[in-house]
C-alpha cells in the first residue's frame, strides 16, 4: 500500500490533499487529526500525554491565532488517544464526545482490558510499562456520542469494536473519508523498524491493547464495506488514492488475530459499566526472565551483602 496524495507541511503535520479540510498532527507514536476549517473545526482525538502544547501550536499555525475547535471527538479512551483531554479542554472550553461505552473507563470507574505483551511485537513489548489497559482517568466530563456528531453535521460516526468496546471510526460519504482510529493501523505496530520508517500498510490494530479480536474483524470488514477512498488511522500516515478500497477489501478477507495471546481465543466481556470478565492471562517468557534476573541480581546483592558482613 502507498501514500497517494499527502503533502507534508512539516514533520508533525500532513495534509490529504485527497481532502485538504483533514490534517494529521502527529504526537510522537499516535496521530491527532484536524478537520474542518478556521470558521468550524474539531479536533479528533488528543494524542499521548504532554502533547497539548504541540497540538495547540499547531491548531494556530493551520487556523490563526487563538484557534480553538467546536469540539473534541475520541475515538476511544486509551491514553494515547485521551492524553490530552484535561490540558486541552482546560484551554479552549469546548465539548468532548465519545461513545458511551468509553464512558466508564474514561471516568475511571472501570478499567480497561489488561494489556496483553504475550501477542509479541514492538508495540506489546511498550505495553508492559503503558498504564493498565491505556488508559487514565480524565477529570472532563465526556458527553455520549450518537451516530451523528454535533460539530461535525456532515460525517458519521461508525461504532468499531474490538480494539476497545466504544471505539468509533468517522466516515464523510461525500468524498469517502475514513478517520479509523485503532480499528486499523497504517502501518506495522509490530516493527520495530516500522515504527521509525512507518511504510504506509493497512495493518491489525495494536495488538497488545486489542482485547476482543472477533470484534476487531466484523469492524474491519464494516469499514471495507464503506470503500472509502482515504484512511487517516491512529498509528501511521494517511492513505488515499483509487487503490484504498481494493486494499482495504483484502486486508479485510485476510485479516487474522496474532497467533497467540490471552484474548485470541475468547475476548474480554464488557458492558454500560465497564469490564466484565477477563480471560486469564497467559505466561510471559519476558516477564519470568526478568523476574529471574531480578532473583539472581537480588542474591548476588545479598550474598555480598552477607561477606561484608562476615568481613567486618
Amino acid at each position: 500500500m502507498r501514500a497517494y496524495g499527502v503533502r507534508g507541511t512539516s514533520e508533525k503535520r500532513q495534509i490529504l490533499d485527497y481532502a485538504p479540510d483533514v490534517v494529521r498532527v502527529a504526537t510522537g507514536i499516535v496521530n491527532t487529526y484536524f478537520v474542518g476549517h478556521a470558521s468550524r473545526w474539531v479536533l479528533v482525538d488528543t494524542g499521548a500525554p504532554g502533547a497539548s502544547a504541540l497540538i495547540r501550536r499547531a491548531a494556530e499555525a493551520r487556523f490563526g491565532p487563538g484557534a480553538r475547535p467546536a469540539a473534541i471527538v475520541l475515538t476511544h479512551g486509551h491514553f494515547d488517544h485521551s492524553g490530552n483531554v484535561d490540558a486541552l479542554v482546560a484551554e479552549w472550553s469546548v465539548p468532548v464526545y465519545a461513545h458511551p461505552l468509553e464512558l466508564s473507563y474514561l471516568a475511571g470507574r472501570s478499567k480497561y482490558p489488561p494489556q496483553d505483551p504475550t501477542v509479541g511485537g514492538a508495540m506489546a513489548f511498550l505495553s508492559r510499562v503503558m498504564p493498565r489497559g491505556g488508559h487514565k482517568p480524565v477529570k472532563t466530563t465526556i458527553m455520549p456520542l450518537g451516530d451523528r456528531i454535533p460539530a461535525m453535521p456532515e460525517w458519521r460516526a461508525i461504532h468499531t469494536p474490538g480494539h476497545t468496546a466504544g471505539h468509533i471510526s468517522l466516515f464523510r460519504d461525500a468524498d469517502r473519508v475514513l478517520i479509523a482510529g485503532d480499528a486499523l493501523a497504517t502501518m506495522d505496530t509490530d516493527s520495530w523498524v516500522e515504527q521509525v520508517r512507518r511504510t504506509p500498510d493497512l495493518c491489525n490494530p495494536p495488538a497488545a491493547l486489542t482485547a476482543d479480536w472477533e470484534g476487531a474483524r466484523t469492524s474491519v470488514e464494516e469499514l471495507a464495506s464503506l470503500e472509502p477512498g482515504a484512511i487517516g488511522a491512529g498509528h501511521g500516515r494517511p492513505v488515499a488514492g483509487h487503490d484504498v478500497p481494493r486494499a482495504l477489501q483484502r486486508f479485510a478477507a485476510t485479516f487474522a488475530p496474532p497467533a497467540h495471546g490471552r484474548y485470541v481465543n475468547a475476548p474480554a466481556s464488557t458492558g454500560p459499566a465497564g469490564l466484565e470478565w477477563i480471560p486469564p492471562p497467559v505466561p510471559d517468557w519476558l516477564a519470568r526472565q526478568a523476574a529471574g534476573a531480578a532473583l539472581v541480581v537480588l542474591g548476588g546483592l545479598s550474598l555480598a551483602a552477607a561477606r561484608t558482613r562476615r568481613a567486618r
